[in-house]
């Protein structure tokens, strides 16, 4: 079937333009009418993006970096899980980004990405990203002490040289054939508040939940102010943020699988033109392989 048209220049935010998280929903009309009707977009979208990740492999031209960052509880896992599933493991890796280990303290907030970039042909998925190193920080300061060197800025210059930082190594990836989608899943906090309490109401959710899941709401006017001033900074025309409604899961989905079917169709990836030379060659080997089962 024919995918939905799904608006994406409404969650896409222009470079330059100011973020009001507070004014952006996190609730939308769906893109689906039924469950029966979500499940039969998805499987489209999942069946488009297996086709296109298979020509993005074997064009081997770009990479491909997809980073997700939002709130806990906003569906990261599950949209990474539904909406990738139909890639193959061969050209696509997903890396979970986590409190930084001490080797990496010991170099830039940048440092510990860069060897999990995509090389050509291939799909990187980061779920949370070194966007933490503008946002956790920022939030709990005391753990920056760990991160900056003697030279580094102070105050807000600090911040507005991570996110020049930011800006000049995506802008590097771009122009060396690295194409950037950064998502950020926008809930609400009474929608996370009710999956919290669903994990505890549901035996097998119950270790995604901990008391510092909890802690963390008291800050998340704190988070929301960084997230915003992080996405201004570093929208760009070349790595654009979206920020997508994710107070329904399913809907959260399909937007994001027509961002990543957009992302991958824009490169127009396709199978290598084979030589005549090669063509021969293919046409001998067929030959020998038919005699061998005469």
């Amino acid at each position: 079937m024919e995918a939905m048209e799904i608006a994406l220049k409404t969650y896409r935010i222009p470079e330059g333009k100011s973020v009001d998280l507070k004014k952006r929903k996190t609730h939308v009309r769906p893109a689906y009418e039924s469950k029966a009707d979500y499940e039969t977009i998805l499987a489209d979208h999942v069946a488009r993006l297996s086709d296109l990740q298979q020509r993005h492999y074997a064009a081997n031209a770009h990479g491909l970096l997809i980073i997700f960052q939002a709130m806990d509880a906003a569906g990261k896992d599950g949209v990474i899980r539904h909406v990738m599933s139909g890639v193959g493991p061969q050209g696509c890796q997903v890396f979970a980004f986590k409190r930084p280990s001490d080797t990496e303290l010991e170099h830039d907030f940048l440092w510990r990405a860069t060897d999990k970039l995509p090389a050509r042909g291939e799909i990187a998925i980061f779920n949370r990203s070194y966007y933490e190193g503008v946002l956790v920080v920022k939030v709990h300061r005391k753990s920056l002490k760990a991160e900056i060197g003697p030279d580094s800025a102070q105050g807000d210059e600090l911040w507005q040289e991570r996110y020049r930082s930011i800006r000049d190594f995506e802008r590097h990836l771009h122009v060396n054939g690295t194409r950037i989608v950064k998502i950020f899943l926008h809930v609400s906090k009474e929608e996370q508040r009710q999956r919290f309490l669903a994990r505890i109401e549901e035996p097998h959710k119950n270790w995604k939940l901990t008391p510092a899941d909890i802690e963390e709401r008291q800050f998340w006017k704190d988070y929301r102010r960084a997230y915003e001033a992080c996405i201004e900074a570093t929208s760009t025309k070349e790595a654009p943020w979206y920020v997508v409604p994710a107070d329904d899961k399913e809907n959260a989905r399909l937007i994001v699988s027509q961002i990543v079917l957009d992302a991958l169709e824009g490169l127009r990836p396709d199978y290598p033109d084979i030589s005549l030379e090669k063509r021969g060659q293919l046409q001998a080997i067929r030959a020998q392989l038919l005699a061998e089962g005469e």
